[in-house]
């Protein structure tokens, strides 16, 4: 396998930069060709195609497998029982919507995101946030820093909270010790809330009057419909953390016995179908087009961004890449473009490589390299729309519901690098 990686060419990483440009630039200037679902489905198979080709003749088609079943597969799955169990959860009613709700609801967020995944606790809150700040005028910040908060930075604190922190206790970090990083969660989250309550206080005042007067007029008492999924949703949690080797050693016999807690995961979506009502959707403006865009896109950056990841296995040794430091913005850099759990497993396995002997370990590499890539891989994601799944699917549900978002490139100037990016400079000055 390392005589072909060693001959990827750079020729290979294209397809995947045009996947990303795609995403980029067709909302701009094609945004009614790119509505389509299945229009996005066309371009992600067209790029596909030539890496397709490409890894199969170059003897490198067992890598293309391995990508598509084993994490394109099981992460479509756990995105799907989620999005689909959450659906059925709706939060009727209407509390008013001030800064000091707005902010409750985030912080909220951020806790639950640890311990139910920031996928399951973006997906249960995306639409009560919506459903709150829908007379407001000024909502579009709100869910920027819904992604940042909820479904990124949240995430930290256990393996359930995000998928790159699942794959590194899978390789021997224990559950417990990404308790450890409570301070850099901690201290993003809190910097995090401050700057929304300031700014969603801010644009509160520049609200209409009419806005604000329909806001107080319409408020009714919070109900909460589709109980039942919760225990769907615990069932979801639960796969995930037991069902895998270490606590089912003959899962190590055969790699295809891991699709246990994928068979789990979906029954546990077939059941929140089968025992919600239909109205219980319907009241929640649920549909099937988030899901599918993310499978879609997904579908495409999975297979293109092979030779990628190979390319880097490869060449990342001759980088220097050796402290900290640069292990956390490097993986940074890649998490915010690349999706963020390939990434993290991609700069374990160069720690691994590094053959380091002394100090402190935690699943076979030194401690602070771990912390490094973890926080990183985390908090990083949320630095585009495809820097961890959630995004597009929060990003897709609040366009289903009328709020305009910013285009890929427009979420990074006006968002992610002049907000998140300095917390995360900091995060690194202080902790890393």
């Amino acid at each position: 396998m390392e005589t072909h990686a060693l001959s990827i060419p750079l020729l290979s990483l294209v397809p995947f930069t045009l996947m990303l440009l795609s995403i980029a630039v067709f909302p701009l200037f094609w945004n009614h060709f790119w509505e389509k679902n299945s229009n996005k489905l066309i371009i992600a198979v067209i790029l596909s195609i030539p890496i397709v080709i490409y890894l199969v003749t170059g003897g490198l088609w067992h890598r293309l497998y391995e990508t598509m079943v084993f994490d394109y597969i099981p992460f479509i799955i756990l995105l799907g029982a989620l999005f689909t169990i959450t659906g059925g959860i709706y939060l009727s009613g209407d509390i008013e919507a001030k800064p000091k709700i707005n902010t409750l609801f985030m912080g909220i967020g951020a806790v639950l995101a640890s311990f139910m995944g920031t996928t399951g606790a973006a997906m249960l809150l995306i639409r009560p946030v919506i459903q709150t700040n829908k007379e407001r005028e000024f909502k579009v910040h709100t869910i920027l820093f819904f992604i940042g908060i909820i479904a990124n930075c949240g995430g930290l604190l256990t393996p359930l909270g995000d998928p790159p922190l699942f794959m590194m206790y899978l390789r021997g970090a224990p559950f417990t010790w990404f308790l450890k990083l409570t301070p850099e969660w901690f201290f993003t989250n809190t910097v995090l809330l401050i700057l929304y309550f300031i700014i969603d206080s801010y644009y509160y005042k520049k609200e209409p009057s009419s806005s604000i007067v329909r806001d107080k007029a319409n408020i009714r008492p919070i109900r909460l419909e589709g109980k039942m999924n919760f225990f769907w949703l615990i069932g979801v949690v639960l796969a995930v953390a037991f069902l895998n080797q270490q606590y089912l050693p003959f899962i190590e016999k055969s790699e295809y016995y891991k699709f246990i807690r994928e068979g789990v995961i979906f029954a546990m979506a077939a059941f929140s179908l089968l025992f919600t009502p239909k109205l219980t959707r319907q009241s929640n403006n649920f549909t099937w087009e988030p899901i599918k865009e993310v499978a879609y896109l997904f579908f495409g950056i999975f297979i293109t961004m092979v030779p990628c990841l190979l390319y880097l296995e490869v060449n990342a040794k001759s980088l220097g890449i050796a402290v900290p430091q640069q292990f956390y913005y490097y993986t940074g850099v890649l998490s915010s473009f690349l999706d963020n759990t390939p990434t993290a497993v991609t700069f374990h396995s160069l720690a691994l490589g590094l053959g380091e002997t002394a100090g402190n370990f935690v699943a076979g590499i030194p401690e602070e390299l771990l912390k490094a890539i973890s926080v990183s891989a985390v908090m990083f994601g949320s630095m585009t729309y495809i820097g961890n799944g959630p995004n597009f699917m929060v990003k897709a549900v609040a366009e289903e519901n009328n709020i305009k978002m910013p285009s890929f490139f427009a979420y990074m100037y006006k968002f992610s690098l002049i907000i998140l990016l300095p917390i995360f400079i900091i995060i690194q000055l202080l902790f890393i």
